[in-house]
């Protein structure tokens, strides 16, 4: 890994000292050059090759400034030109960044001789120079710079300002959700931009122009964003990625083979918070935008992995574009999140237990690495303030980020090991679970739950040997058929009061009496037996929903939350062990285990009759307080079919449902029927369910409807 690690650092550093060493021998081509070690600057002193390698290594290790290029056109017989010779415009070389009106004005003087290489010059030249673009295509007109803008009238220069769009970065342009201060918003006009795009891309020559430009940018600037930390200089340094990703032909061939690959290295080498600044803005960018930059970082993965042939010795991890292009996507994946339908409240709190002082097993055996307690945070996710599980709807469905030819050659137990082991050296697609399908992450997660069973196991080996006792490698349950419920709950709440930890082992079940070895099958049966009796509506444990064949915790079951500590248990031991089950909750079920509390949306699929009279009343136009006759009072039925009264708010009963504060009625009510009427019940469900799954990376890798299908399958 770290020989991996160096051999990528010796590659980056000798592309610099290249640079130093073409600028000491041929210069920047800027004939104005005021880099003293620069062939074009007057006072540079000539250096034979061998001299200029020394002073290359001298300026390298020193961090020394690297001037940016300027090339020239040259045209070919096929009518395209390419960067390299004499300017054939002398006109415009006092052009040093675009505007709308500057390509506007090199437009419409081509046209008129019908030769456009005077605007293929500039566009080659500014596209091709990092701080030329930073500058170009700017909000306000940088100042300090005398530019063709000067010919302008006044007058002109006002009206030219006040149509063009002032674009705001973000939802929170300020500050990030975290509190850190949004330092400045980007300043690239969106909508010139646009525009001058628009004109630029109908021209073949230009278009050639646009590429060679980027294939000559981007290294220089992956450089740059390596070793010069120009973006914690300059944060403008991200107008670069923004005028590059306006680009609506990116996703064509042309780009797809070199200049692609180079941005998106470049890219993904911008810091975290760059990273944010980005998602953000594309966020308010409209759902065409979006979904072309996704289609465009898509279609360079599919096209890459398709190119290449993968194996345990090529491993697509390796593929440098591959997983540039991911980390690129990963911004786009968030900026559908924040441009979509989000509820960042409503969550539910987390009982975790403190974190001990005394150290494992594992830690003493060098192995806390591998089984290293708690979720992953997603490094973009926590500077955004934003979770997947946090989206209702997202601009882009979520398995539209979906790459099939990624999950199609991923080694998933490799894969594995660089998520939990190697995670500083080597890239994991379970860092980006986005791209991956339920059925690969769900690989992903059998090895996490296998290894964690091969562990308790050894545990269980050196434990037995220190103690001199016989080793029980597998969660053994012995149960009676006719009294399953009570044989399990009492060994499983044993183990989990004495020793939760068994819970991580293999699952092995014995009925007593019965021959028979237990390879899954005897599980198999034993779940299905369990959830029988346990959603048997004569113990009244769950309620059941004829319309839309769902079963719902029952708000006052005379059972105690050891029950229900049960079930939770035997969902989580089901994902363990690897069983579907037959269970059929609403989504809602999920996403509170996951950590989200039930809304008013979340009714339509728990309790759709509800819902409905509660879209009602939010729709309703007429007098409520007359027509409906509502109050902060509702009715419903106990066990036994008894009415019962509850005050959504004090008094409640003597507070009217007006049109005012109907939205807080409705918001009280869901409160009450999903999280608080259940709340001792689901408490103790879920306290169950973590047993088992707490050190897992299941709420990391899966949504709630994945965490369902994992489960019981598609209903």
């Amino acid at each position: 890994q770290v020989s991996e690690s160096s051999r990528m650092n010796r590659a980056t550093a000798k592309r610099l000292i290249e640079r130093y060493f073409r600028q000491l021998t041929e210069g920047c081509g800027n004939s104005n050059c005021t880099n003293e070690f620069c062939a074009s600057c007057s006072n540079c002193q000539p250096l034979d090759n061998n001299a200029a390698a020394a002073k290359a290594l001298d300026l390298f290790k020193v961090n020394a400034k690297l001037c940016d290029y300027y090339p020239s056109v040259e045209s070919r017989s096929d009518g395209n030109f390419l960067l390299g010779s004499k300017m054939s415009a002398e006109e415009f070389s006092d052009v040093h960044y675009l505007t709308e009106h500057t390509v506007c004005r090199i437009l419409s003087c081509c046209e008129e001789e019908g030769n456009y290489s005077a605007l293929v010059h500039v566009i080659g030249r500014i596209f091709s120079n990092a701080d030329a673009l930073i500058k170009s295509f700017r909000k306000e007109e940088p100042s300090a710079t005398k530019n063709l803008d000067s010919l302008q009238s006044k007058e002109e220069k006002q009206s030219d300002q006040s149509s063009e769009k002032v674009f705001s970065s973000a939802s929170s342009p300020d500050e990030t959700p975290n509190g850190v201060p949004n330092s400045c918003e980007p300043t690239v006009d969106i909508d010139a931009l646009r525009r001058v795009y628009d004109k630029l891309l109908s021209i073949d020559q230009v278009e050639s122009a646009l590429v060679n430009a980027l294939i000559y940018l981007t290294p220089n600037v992956e450089l740059d964003l390596e070793y010069l930390d120009v973006y914690e200089t300059n944060p403008d340094y991200l107008n670069i990625f923004i005028i590059v990703m306006e680009n609506s032909n990116l996703h064509s061939p042309e780009y797809l083979e070199v200049a692609l690959p180079q941005f998106c290295k470049a890219m993904s080498k911008l810091p975290l918070i760059a990273l944010a600044r980005l998602s953000k803005l594309w966020s308010t960018c409209g759902l065409p935008h979006i979904r072309r930059m996704m289609e465009t970082f898509q279609q360079l993965i599919t096209f890459t992995v398709l190119s290449n042939e993968y194996g345990m010795e090529n491993l697509v991890n390796d593929d440098e574009t591959v997983v540039a292009a991911t980390k690129c996507l990963k911004v786009v994946f968030y900026a559908s999140i924040l441009g979509g339908e989000v509820d960042i409240e409503h969550n539910e709190e987390d009982d975790e237990d403190s974190e001990s002082d005394e150290l494992t097993l594992h830690e003493l055996l060098g192995e806390d690495r591998l089984y290293k307690k708690g979720p992953r945070i997603d490094p973009l996710e926590k500077e955004l303030g934003v979770r997947p599980i946090d989206c209702i709807k997202p601009l882009i469905p979520f398995e539209d980020f979906i790459n099939e030819s990624v999950n199609d050659v991923i080694e998933m137990d490799k894969d594995f090991t660089f998520f939990k082991v190697n995670a500083e050296t080597k890239f994991s697609f379970q860092s980006c679970p986005f791209i991956l399908s339920v059925i690969t992450k769900s690989q992903g997660l059998y090895y996490d739950n296998r290894i964690r069973m091969y562990s308790e196991r050894r545990l269980t080996a050196l434990y037995s040997m220190v103690q001199g006792q016989q080793p029980n490698p597998y969660l053994r349950l012995k149960v009676r058929r006719d009294h399953i419920i009570d044989d399990a709950l009492v060994r499983l709440e044993m183990i989990s009061m004495e020793n939760p930890s068994d819970l991580k082992k293999q699952l092995y079940v014995e009925f007593e009496g019965e021959q028979g070895v237990d390879e899954g099958g005897v599980s198999k049966e034993f779940f299905q037996l369990v959830l029988e009796e346990i959603f048997n509506l004569d113990i009244g444990m769950f309620t059941y929903d004829n319309d839309n064949k769902l079963f719902w915790f029952n708000s006052s079951s005379l059972e105690n939350e050891a029950q229900y500590t049960l079930i939770g248990i035997v969902l989580g031991l089901a994902i363990y062990n690897n069983c579907i089950l037959d269970v059929h909750f609403p989504m809602v079920v999920y996403r509170k285990l996951m950590g989200k509390k039930g809304t008013f949306l979340d009714l339509s699929d728990s309790h759709p009759v509800l819902y409905q009279s509660m879209k009602e009343v939010l729709e309703y136009t007429g007098s409520l307080e007359e027509d409906m006759m509502l109050t902060f009072q509702i009715s419903h039925t106990d066990l036994f079919g008894n009415p019962m009264l509850y005050d959504l708010k004090e008094k409640g009963d003597q507070i009217p449902v007006t049109k005012e504060n109907r939205q807080e009625f409705v918001h009280l009510y869901a409160d009450y029927i999903l999280n608080n009427s259940v709340e001792s019940q689901f408490k103790a469900f879920k306290k169950g369910f973590l047993m088992v799954t707490n050190e897992s990376p299941l709420k990391y890798l899966f949504r709630p409807e994945e965490v369902e299908l994992l489960i019981c399958g598609s209903r």
